[in-house]
């Protein structure tokens, strides 16, 4: 298979390392630390990003489906890791073959489950998803009693854990997530009365924000890969813990182009040069995770000075004004994420000008292109 390319995202092993120890030291020693990995690591490559953390330490790993999950054991990874978005029944049989973990949301599965274990005659682990506001997955407070009597009536399945998930954990002191808290503290002691859970409630921005949250584990995602969960709104530092962005993507001028004042530039000419310019044509656009919501709007790094979009950006192409840079020439590295020179563009600014978050941008970048891992 040919793996070279005119666009590459570039990961950094050491990055990540980093951040996880960061994120460790912020538990603390009686806390351990899930290191989520769904979205093939938030675009960074779920093996790779394991076998980064694995150096580290990391015993425990969070995926969305069980085909994440497959993937990771395929590739040797041994540690505990829990499927978070549940499961199609016909692929009940993988979560016994791989030995996974599932988060469980509705008293169905929970009975397929309990069937296959009783097939098998061993027992699987599971932890129970709550819904303590979010209104996203989980069962109500009010269907815990139930579901925990469900539990105590099916053999081959035991209760494990409880977790839950915070709606506006990035923002400090957020009245949701102070009554989240409030909520699943009460559960976890109750429940702890007869069983021996788990309970895990704190994303990065619990994790960073509400100490009060991190009860046995943490789980980190966003942070892992550099990025506060709060954007552009937090310099990166959150009571001394700076983060440091894993990825960074580059491209190749292919092409530059002097137009006359006036010219029409890409689809609809929505853009049009007031004078004369000089363009630099580069073979990425939308099918490589640079978002045409960027037309006109984003910039890029061309011999660390910055050089502005202009025009739509297509789905393999788009076209940067480079008169003001000096000595471009065909073959010039372009910094789409990342730095150059002095320059720097990270991943929150690029979401700012797209109108979205950084977790978008970083899975879009590592969803769509070649990946180079470096340390």
């Amino acid at each position: 298979m040919i793996s070279k390319s005119y666009n590459n995202v570039i990961i950094s092993r050491s990055a990540l390392k980093m951040n996880y120890r960061a994120m460790k030291d912020k538990v603390g020693d009686n806390c351990d630390l899930m290191a989520m990995i769904k979205a093939d690591a938030y675009g960074h490559g779920a093996v790779e990003t394991a076998r980064a953390l694995l150096d580290m330490g990391c015993k425990c790993f969070g995926v969305g489906e069980v085909r994440e999950a497959v993937l990771l054991r395929d590739a040797g990874v041994e540690e505990e890791i829990f499927i978070m978005l549940g499961f199609e029944p016909e692929l009940t049989s993988l979560i016994f073959d791989y030995n996974l973990t599932p988060v469980v949301f509705d008293t169905h599965t929970i009975q397929i489950l309990a069937k296959e274990a009783e097939e098998r005659g061993v027992d699987v682990h599971c932890h129970v998803k709550v819904d303590t506001g979010m209104n996203r997955l989980g069962f109500e407070i009010n269907e815990i009693q139930d579901v925990v009597a469900l539990f105590d009536q099916l053999a081959g399945v035991q209760l494990k854990g409880l977790l839950s998930h915070f709606a506006e954990a990035d923002v400090p002191e957020s009245e949701s997530s102070l009554h989240a808290i409030e909520i699943f503290s009460t559960l976890c002691s109750d429940l702890r009365k007869n069983y021996k859970i788990t309970c895990h409630l704190a994303n990065s921005g619990g994790v960073l924000n509400f100490p009060e949250a991190l009860f046995d584990m943490g789980r980190a995602g966003i942070s892992l890969y550099g990025y506060h969960p709060a954007g552009n709104s937090s310099d990166q530092q959150c009571e001394g813990l700076a983060l440091t962005p894993a990825m960074s993507c580059t491209t190749k001028v292919i092409q530059l182009k002097r137009v006359e004042a006036g010219s029409g530039v890409s689809y609809g000419h929505t853009y049009r040069s007031q004078k004369e310019e000089i363009l630099a044509v580069l073979p990425v656009g939308y099918e490589d995770g640079f978002s045409r919501r960027l037309s006109n709007k984003g910039e890029v790094l061309i011999r660390g000075k910055r050089a502005p979009v202009r025009g739509r950006i297509c789905m393999n192409l788009c076209m940067v004004d480079i008169s003001h840079i000096d000595g471009v020439k065909v073959g010039d590295e372009v910094v789409l994420l990342g730095s150059q020179g002095s320059e720097c563009i990270t991943a929150d600014e690029i979401a700012e000008k797209a109108e979205t978050i950084s977790h978008e941008i970083l899975c879009m970048f590592g969803h769509s292109n070649n990946k180079i891992y470096i340390d």
